[in-house]
């Protein structure tokens, strides 16, 4: 029995992680499907995953995942489901590029509320020219991004702890409704943004939501180790992952902040079958419904480069890292790299795991995986990535997890009703109580 347990969140592309996932027999086909996406939820908690995670963008991006084009409003959402289940974290993607910080705060802390805390925020710098078209924008580059995302989550966090635990004292009998003195104006004036504050939202549940991140580039990675509780990662080779684990690890500690307070994720896309012919099978079934090309469209965008001008049965092209993404690009290419695979090998592998690492097996050969990065220092647990709903996360959920409960490695039922108590994150100080 294991004395450290993982922790499991769910990415949910409600059509399928798998580019086509949308066409196999009974998988859900619209991201807008509410009934649909209230089942995952529930689903995903009776199995005490520690979260369910969201991705958005501010544009529909054609040609590209079915996923990606059409999606609810991530706060909208997010708030629905908070009313449908009562311990699953609820984690949504928001971009510090297309909203004023002031409105994130309070709709993020909204939802914090409304779930009785289990509110996660995956802060983005939204790297794709669709969204800026939309704003009437000017593209803005990598590094530059991350200055103003800097800025915004510090004016983010100042507004959460506008309001002290105690603040609110409702007294009927003096009449006082609040106590001005626990009520703090931030008074911001910075290079990017002037907000005066305080919110218009008493303090969070659990202090404040819990901040995602995912950036794997130089600047991504000291953006996630000063404010990143959760840091999801791609990684396709265990002792890099246990590499890129210690290294962000010791940068979370030069900012003063404790290592076991930022939790590494891996994405993993698990093929399971009940034997390894059905898991085969499985697989087969995935590759299938691969139309030609139909993942170039999201793999260009990782990429920051137009990868349909190389031919498909040529090796994977050396590119320059881009404007856009980076950290993706230089895991996947090394990868391709190491195995020697051409355009379409790459193409087909991206269209099934979207890039993430991918395992074929048994119930015990993915757990063993899993247990053998977990138990190597190269993660602190995993993001799921199933290839389609909601047959393969319930498939996991009914023949891994056990196997995972077995040997000590995840819970058996929920210790607490936060998503912070699920991660064992403590609250964050209100800077004015100090």
């Amino acid at each position: 029995m294991s004395s450290r347990q993982m922790n499991l969140g769910i990415f949910v592309l409600p059509t399928g992680n798998h580019v086509a996932g949308w066409r196999i027999p009974g998988a859900i086909t619209r991201s807008e499907d509410i009934p649909a996406l209230v089942n995952i939820a529930q689903s995903a908690e009776r199995a005490k995953y520690d979260f369910i995670f969201f991705a958005d963008t501010p544009a529909s991006l054609l040609g590209s995942h079915p996923g990606i084009v059409l999606r609810l409003e991530p706060a909208t959402l997010l708030s629905a489901l908070a009313l449908q289940t009562s311990r699953i974290g609820l984690v949504a993607t928001f971009s510090t590029g297309y909203m004023e910080p002031y409105n994130l705060a309070r709709l993020v802390g909204s939802v914090d509320h409304i779930s009785g805390g289990r509110a996660g925020w995956n802060v983005v710098t939204t790297a794709n020219y669709d969204a800026a078209a939309n704003f009437g924008r000017p593209y803005t580059a990598h590094d530059e991004r991350y200055e103003i995302a800097t800025e915004y989550l510090d004016v983010v966090q100042g507004l959460w702890d506008s309001w002290e635990r105690d603040a609110v004292v409702a007294d009927p009998v003096s009449g006082e409704y609040y106590d001005r003195a626990k009520v703090h104006v931030l008074d911001h004036k910075g290079k990017y943004f002037q907000v005066k504050g305080p919110l218009n939202l008493s303090r969070c549940p659990q202090g404040q939501p819990v901040i995602v991140q995912a950036g794997s580039s130089s600047t991504g990675q000291a953006f996630a180790a000063r404010f990143g509780e959760v840091v999801f990662t791609v990684q396709q080779d265990v002792e890099e992952a246990r590499k890129f684990r210690e290294g962000l690890k010791a940068q979370v500690a030069a900012t003063g902040r404790k290592p076991e307070h930022c939790k590494i994720l891996p994405g993993f896309l698990p093929v399971v079958g009940r034997t390894e012919e059905e898991a085969k099978a499985k697989l087969a079934l995935l590759a299938s419904t691969i139309k030609p090309g139909s993942a170039l469209v999201v793999m260009s965008e990782r990429y920051g480069h137009d990868l349909s001008k190389f031919p498909m049965d040529g090796p994977v092209p050396e590119l320059p890292l881009s404007e856009t993404t980076q950290g993706y690009a230089k895991v996947m290419l090394a990868m391709a790299r190491r195995q020697n695979m051409t355009l379409k090998d790459l193409h087909d592998l991206f269209a099934i795991s979207r890039g993430f690492l991918m395992v074929v097996g048994t119930p015990k050969t993915i757990a063993d995986t899993m247990e053998e990065w977990f138990a190597a220092g190269a993660c602190d647990g995993f993001m799921l990535t199933p290839a389609w709903f909601p047959g393969d996360m319930d498939d996991f959920s009914e023949l891994v997890v056990p196997e995972l409960q077995k040997r000590g490695l995840f819970r058996t039922d929920y210790e607490t009703t936060t998503l912070r108590g699920h991660l064992g994150l403590p609250e964050p100080e209100n800077r004015y109580s100090r």
